[in-house]
């Protein structure tokens, strides 16, 4: 079986972005699959490209590197711009490239188009993966708020759904979401995952850690600094939490870093709080391995309770608690197997309250972490996760 993967943000352990994509391709390829992924370089990666078009290889994983690069701090047009782009190269690809099976992963929702023409034109069985609910998330944002656009949005999506021959949703939530739209897709949640041979616990301590942060608990956020993760949450617990001897790691980059460390120094918090910017996922590992516990935050909207943060599934495989304040999957996920905290959205107090309890009884920090590692190691095992995937690709490829 051979499978087009349409996905602009591939890069591996060696870049600060999500590996999914790397990580399930190259189990696929394992089982037998020929997985071809057409994709561009992200400021976050570690994939790069010569010319317009670059073609390179990965364990046995082919890459069509179109040069359109994409950074959540560029300009809105010029996003549009690279996305339009980096479609319009795909669609070629897809009309004329052999092939089974093509996966579209959205967002951008644009990514969409050359799954459905070639559905469309080629008879080549489409699915669709939804890592985000647009325009729903665009239009809570506030990010679009043209009335055309948005018809014209809500109009595509239904088009995605009711012509994939699956979608593959990466939460309950969005798959609740999916078929609120349309409700006769065949759909399959496949969430994001646990690399646990990646976050084996080492004993490393990262190569810049602060010589004074020295026997003090260690509270680490990781990943995207952006308008929908809202870290600030995180900043005011730390006003409000009463220990001490805790500091903070905040690992990542995005378009709020500035705003967050003005509030850090505003605060005087330059003691407890640092921030280290974009590494490397191997180096990301080394934090969790002195980490007491992470954070999963988002901006109170209906759409972001639907994540599926990738730095929730790291945590447990790094068999690190989490302290998170989204409302849907995954509070009942903490609550029925106590894998950390949870709180209220935009309740600093509360949040406070988590930090101090987490770090004052080592007791309820150990269980927790313990229940962490048992989930990363069975329900979101990425191998697990992806044997899942694959078994819903070929039964629509039957």
């Amino acid at each position: 079986m051979k499978i087009i993967y349409i996905y602009p943000y591939f890069g591996t352990p060696k870049g600060g972005w999500s590996t999914r994509v790397y990580e399930f391709a190259r189990r696929w390829i394992k089982e037998g699959a020929d997985v071809t992924v057409i994709t561009s370089p992200y400021y976050k990666s570690d994939i790069s490209a010569s010319g317009i078009v670059d073609k390179q290889e990965i364990e046995g994983i082919k890459l069509i590197v179109v040069n359109s690069p994409d950074s959540n701090k560029a300009s809105l047009p010029n996003r549009v711009y690279n996305a339009l782009k980096f479609s319009a190269f795909a669609l070629y690809y897809s009309m004329t490239l052999n092939y089974d099976v093509i996966v579209s992963s959205s967002g951008p929702i644009t990514t969409a188009l050359p799954g459905l023409i070639s559905k469309f034109f080629r008879s080549k069985k489409f699915i669709f993966e939804v890592r985000d609910l647009w325009p729903t998330g665009a239009i809570e944002l506030r990010l679009i708020k043209n009335p055309i656009l948005i018809k014209f949005g809500l109009w595509f999506e239904k088009i995605c759904y009711k012509n994939a021959d699956l979608v593959a949703t990466c939460s309950t939530g969005m798959q609740e979401g999916v078929l609120r739209v349309w409700p006769y897709a065949k759909t399959i949640v496949v969430p994001n995952s646990s690399d646990n041979e990646l976050f084996k616990r080492t004993g490393d301590t990262p190569d810049d850690f602060p010589h004074e942060w020295k026997g003090r608990k260690v509270f680490v956020y990781t990943g995207s600094l952006g308008l929908m993760d809202d870290c600030l949450q995180i900043l005011r617990g730390f006003i409000h939490a009463e220990e001490l001897d805790i500091c903070l790691a905040v690992v990542g980059d995005g378009a709020e870093k500035a705003d967050l460390e003005r509030f850090v120094q505003s605060n005087n918090l330059d003691g407890k709080i640092r921030f280290f910017g974009l590494i490397p996922k191997e180096e990301v590992v080394r934090w969790y391995n002195v980490a007491t516990a992470s954070f999963v935050t988002f901006k109170n909207l209906p759409v972001l309770h639907t994540s599926s943060p990738n730095k929730m599934f790291d945590s447990f495989a790094a068999g690190v608690p989490i302290i998170q304040n989204t409302m849907g999957w995954i509070r009942e996920l903490v609550e029925n197997e106590k894998c950390g905290i949870n709180v209220l959205p935009e309740d600093a107090s509360a949040m406070g309250k988590a930090i101090d309890l987490v770090a004052t009884n080592s007791e309820i920090q150990l269980l927790m972490a313990k229940n962490a590692a048992r989930l990363g190691a069975t329900s979101f095992d990425r191998t697990h996760v992806s044997n899942l995937y694959l078994s819903g690709i070929r039964e629509i490829y039957r």
